[in-house]
C-alpha cells in the first residue's frame, strides 16, 4: 500500500516539470540575447564603417588611425573583437559604374571570360578582371569601397550546443566618392583582344 500511495502522490510535480523545461528555456533565452547582441554589434560596426569611409575621403587621411577607430568602436562593446586577417580593405574605382567586372565579348557564348576574348580594360592593367578595383584609397574623385570584417567570441558559450560555434564574424561595407582635392588620375579604357 505504501508504494501505491507514493505513485498517486502529486506533490512536487510542478518542480519536476520546471526542472525538465528549464534547460530549454535558458537555451532559448540565451540564444535570443546572443542574436540581439550580434545585431547591436553589427549596427555599431556599420555606423563606424560609414564614418570611417567618410573620413577616408579627405586628402591625406590617416587610414591606420581611421581603421583603429572602427575596431575601437566594436571593442567598446566586446573587448576581444579583432579584425579578420586581411581586413579592412580599400579598393578604388574610377566611378560607381566601374564596380563591376570588365565587359568582354563572349565569343564562344559560355557566359564567362575566356583567354583570347576581347575585353574593355577599365583599370589599365592589360588583363581582364572580375573586380577591376585597385587596392588602396585611390585618388581624387575615385569611388572607394571600404570593407571591414571583425570577429569576436560569443557572449554565451552555451550557444555552441545549438551549433553556432565559438565566435561570430561580421562584415560591413561602404562605398563613397573621394573629395576632388586634385585632378583625378584616370585610365583610358582600351579594348584588348587576345
Amino acid at each position: 500500500m505504501i508504494g501505491r500511495g507514493l505513485f498517486l502522490d502529486r506533490r512536487g510535480g510542478a518542480l519536476v516539470e520546471f526542472a525538465m523545461v528549464l534547460p530549454i528555456m535558458l537555451t532559448l533565452g540565451m540564444g535570443m540575447m546572443e542574436l540581439a547582441y550580434q545585431a547591436y554589434i553589427q549596427a555599431v560596426l556599420t555606423g563606424a564603417v560609414q564614418k570611417a569611409g567618410r573620413d577616408s575621403t579627405i586628402e591625406n587621411a590617416n587610414t591606420t588611425t581611421i581603421d583603429a577607430g572602427v575596431l575601437q568602436a566594436v571593442r567598446n562593446l566586446n573587448g576581444n573583437a579583432a579584425f579578420v586577417s586581411g581586413y579592412p580593405t580599400r579598393k578604388s574605382y574610377a566611378s560607381y559604374g566601374a564596380i563591376t567586372p570588365e565587359s568582354f565579348t563572349d565569343a564562344n557564348g559560355n557566359g564567362q571570360y575566356d583567354s583570347g576574348e576581347c575585353f574593355t580594360d577599365t583599370n589599365g592593367n592589360a588583363t581582364w578582371d572580375a573586380d577591376p578595383g585597385l587596392t588602396g584609397g585611390g585618388n581624387a574623385d575615385d569611388t572607394v569601397v571600404y570593407t571591414v570584417k571583425i570577429t569576436y567570441p560569443r557572449l554565451f558559450p552555451v550557444t555552441q550546443w545549438i551549433g553556432w560555434g565559438r565566435s561570430v564574424t561580421l562584415t560591413a561595407v561602404t562605398a563613397l566618392k573621394n573629395q576632388p582635392w586634385s585632378g583625378q588620375t584616370t585610365y583610358a579604357a582600351a579594348t584588348i583582344c587576345g
